[in-house]
């Protein structure tokens, strides 16, 4: 088919099928962007998260990372040995423990965020402010859609709009 002429294909027609082609393809550039900083996409999640808010809880870092605890507390744990991450007992909630940025977790994240905002304008560059706008107000309104779907129980939650 030297035409030009590209056959239909169902599924790569699909919403779903160019939404994960989108996020496999920003997560292998952030893995790529992230390689020299010597960070993981999991490990940048989280010193984002606690670049924007500071003493957060394991379990609050997993869900913003979507992730398990377990698997969070690892990430952590790896974060805190390369000295990225301390972390403290709450100081009313001893059991739970808080974790905060060291001044080098601060600085590789400056690299980190700037190596990843990189990434997003660049596959971005094709939209215009509107069209980058109304992209993420449809994806928040698809995400807000599945989750109300999974807090049913899988079940379509709200009637369609």
């Amino acid at each position: 088919m030297s035409s030009g002429h590209r056959e239909a294909d169902p599924v790569a027609d699909t919403v779903g099928y160019q939404l994960k082609r989108a996020q496999h393809g920003l997560r292998l550039a952030i893995d790529a962007a992230l390689r020299p900083i010597q960070l993981t996409t999991p490990q940048y999640a989280v010193l984002d998260a606690l670049g924007q808010a500071a003493g957060l809880s394991g379990a609050e870092l997993a869900r913003r990372a979507f992730v398990t605890p377990q698997t969070m507390n690892a990430i952590v744990m790896a974060l805190e040995r390369e000295g990225l991450v301390a972390r403290q007992p709450h100081a009313t909630h001893g059991r739970v423990l808080q974790a905060y940025l060291t001044d080098i977790g601060e600085q590789r994240l400056r690299a980190a965020r700037q190596a990843v905002f990189d990434i997003q304008e660049d596959m971005l560059a094709g939209l215009g402010t509107v069209e980058r706008t109304r992209l993420t107000a449809l994806l928040g309104r698809c995400a807000d859609r599945l989750e109300a779907r999974a807090d049913a129980g899988g079940r379509r939650a709200v009637p369609r709009a």
